[in-house]
């Protein structure tokens, strides 16, 4: 057999191995689950729909009568495909780091140091997410309280 047929064979092969290895969820060490793709849009528009659901810590997963930060956008994101551990420190260390002038909507928007509190970025300075008595809301995270807490922010999607 020529070289240049066997070359051509291995690289076939190869080709083959990777689209099997991402088929079979070969990305799931990266600790994000992506079944389908997911868009922004799918994803606020889910988070939108829980607006005024009462916030509780330490809510369980799952649930959608009660919501603490984290348990929310690991319920949201999970709606639309990509699975998010249950902590915002967790959640904190997935996907890849963005700038905070590189916001995109879907983007998770983290505060405190060290990190206890996660939202989902939507545009225009504004974060869904759960606290206190709004429960699920929306907040301008470019001034007063959430600006100057804001911590750091990661892209999953």
């Amino acid at each position: 057999m020529n070289t240049h047929i066997r070359n051509g064979k291995t690289k076939t092969i190869v080709a083959l191995m990777l689209a099997l290895f991402i088929s079979i969820g070969g990305f799931a060490g990266l600790g994000i689950s992506q079944a389908h793709a997911a868009s922004s849009g799918g994803v606020i528009a889910t988070g939108e729909r829980y607006m005024g659901v009462p916030y509780k810590f330490g809510a369980p997963s799952g649930k959608t009568n009660r919501f603490d930060c984290s348990s929310f956008t690991q319920y949201v994101f999970a709606q639309n495909g990509i699975h998010l551990p249950r902590s915002a420190k967790q959640q904190s260390k997935v996907g890849s780091f963005v700038p905070r002038n590189q916001l995109q909507p879907g983007d998770l928007v983290f505060f405190y140091s060290p990190i206890h509190h996660v939202g989902i970025y939507i545009g225009n300075g504004q974060v869904l997410h759960t606290y206190g008595k709004p429960g699920v809301t929306i907040s301008n995270m470019n001034s007063g309280w959430w600006s100057s807490h804001y911590a750091t922010a990661r892209r999953v999607m």
